[in-house]
This record gives structure tokens, C-alpha cells and sequence, in this order.
């Protein structure tokens, strides 16, 4: 199986600052509404209303290259602006929802996930607190992360929910194990790459990621399965695996000092 999946985050009008979520990526992955307006557009461009689908009724594909759409973190302009983006182009989104930041400033309340929710888009797991490096968390933690998630948004939709995606990127099989055993069928991950595999009965898919200087084009270029963004994205992040597992805590360091002089990018 294989599906495309293109990974968001905050959508802000300009000049306005994403809401303080206290993690370490805040403000380079959010996009001003006329920024994400034209990556909708490119998409929609490259492959009109049909080929955008959501996971929980695509569970199950085989020959189709589906394409999801996700947005991670649960700010408040998924409700204020993203959905409405996507519902007159007729698509539906999936949106992750951090839930020790719901009803904080800046991020939906139960209301607005409720709605979503009628709506038809996908309201999943984005853990209960975004910790930093998910993969470093000892089992009893990614279980919490997990179940105490999924249960705050399951009692706010009264049905279950069984998507999620992880936060930070720190993705490990211990963390798909995880998920599995909290009842999570469907786990995006960062991970740069069509290929979907299975984990204890858990789907786990990666994601191509948008960042605030990603032209519009890319995304209609990786929604349209053309190869060379989707290679790029995953080079860099095969190059970028062991100076993390090396660098721990310091990687963030250097990183936040190379993105100051322009030179690094990606996750």
C-alpha cells in the first residue's frame, strides 16, 4: 500500500504570530492564509476534487495512490480558516489535536472540533502534551500520551477516535507499538515517503511537511506524485537521522543557530 500524505500546521493571517505552543518548532511551519490559500490552489491544480480523500473511509485501498491532507497541533484556524479553504474545493482535512493545549488561546475548543467533526473531517491524536523527542518516552509515558489523548477527544465526539499523528516527528517503532495497543488504527508520522506499513494492526504513514518558505508549487507538485520534491524532502531526512540520534538535545541548538543564518532547513 501506498498513499500521499502532505503534513501543515498554522494557518495565520499576516503579520499575526501562531499561538505559543511552547514547542520548538512554533512559527516555521506556519503559513499566512494567502500563503496556504495558493498551496490549496496548486493542488487543486494538479489534481482537481476527486483525488483528495480522508483516512476512515479510505482504510483500506489497493491500486489508487490516495491523498490525504493533514494539520497538526489543533490551532484554531483549522476551524477559522483551513476547513472552509477545503470544504469549497470539496475536500476534507484531518486535523490533530494536542489536547492539554485545547480551549487555550489561539487553539480550538470542544465546540470547534465538535463541528469539525459534523462537518467530515478527521479529528485525531496529536498526544496529550507535543513532548519534544516522543521516542526517548519510556512505554507507561507513550501510553498515556496516547490513551489519554484519544480519550479527551473520544468523550468530546462521543465516538471513538482512532487516527492520530506524532508529535515532533520523533517517530519509533516503540511508538507505533504504542499507539497500536491504545487502539489507534491509522499513525501519520514525518517521515518523508509514500509507503505505508503495518505495525501490530496500526497503519502508519508518513508525511511530506510544509514549512513558511515552501513555495506553493511543491505542494501541488508532491500532490500530483511527481518524484523529485518527495526525493529531496526524504534525502534530507535520511542525512539529518544519525546527526540527530548523535547531537540529542544539542541537535535543537545547532539547528535554531543554522536556521538563524539561513542555512538549514526541514525538520
Amino acid at each position: 500500500m501506498r498513499a500521499i500524505s502532505i503534513g501543515y500546521h498554522d494557518i495565520v493571517d499576516e503579520g499575526q504570530r501562531p499561538p505559543n505552543d511552547g514547542s520548538r518548532h512554533s512559527g516555521r511551519y506556519k503559513l499566512d492564509r494567502g500563503h496556504f490559500r495558493a498551496h490549496i490552489d496548486s493542488i487543486w491544480r494538479s489534481v482537481g476534487h476527486a483525488s483528495v480523500h480522508v483516512i476512515d473511509r479510505a482504510r483500506r485501498w489497493q491500486g489508487e495512490v490516495p491523498l490525504f491532507l493533514t494539520f497538526d497541533d489543533g490551532a484554531v484556524s483549522s476551524y477559522t480558516c483551513v476547513a472552509g479553504e477545503l470544504e469549497q474545493r470539496g475536500w476534507r482535512g484531518h486535523f490533530f489535536v494536542t489536547t492539554d493545549w485545547t480551549a487555550r488561546p489561539g487553539f480550538l475548543d470542544p465546540r470547534q472540533i465538535r463541528e469539525l467533526h459534523a462537518r467530515g473531517h478527521v479529528i485525531g491524536s496529536h498526544s496529550c502534551s507535543h513532548p519534544a523527542r516522543m521516542s526517548k518516552l519510556s512505554w507507561e509515558e507513550l501510553l498515556k500520551e496516547w490513551k489519554e489523548s484519544c480519550a479527551i477527544l473520544s468523550d468530546i465526539l462521543q465516538e471513538p477516535v482512532v487516527t492520530a499523528s506524532v508529535a515532533d516527528g520523533y517517530y519509533s517503532r516503540k511508538v507505533g507499538k504504542a499507539a497500536a495497543a491504545a487502539g489507534i488504527q491509522v499513525l501519520f508520522t514525518s517521515e518523508p515517503s509514500a509507503k505505508v506499513s503495518n505495525v501490530d494492526g496500526c497503519l502508519i504513514l508518513g508525511r511530506y511537511s510544509i514549512q513558511s518558505h515552501t513555495p506553493a508549487s511543491v505542494s501541488g507538485a508532491i500532490a500530483a506524485r511527481n518524484r523529485w520534491p518527495r526525493l529531496r524532502q526524504a534525502i534530507l531526512w535520511q542525512a539529518k537521522k544519525p546527526v540527530k540520534a548523535l547531537a540529542g538535545e544539542s541537535y535543537f541548538t545547532i539547528r535554531r543557530l543554522l536556521l538563524s543564518r539561513g542555512i538549514a532547513s526541514g525538520n
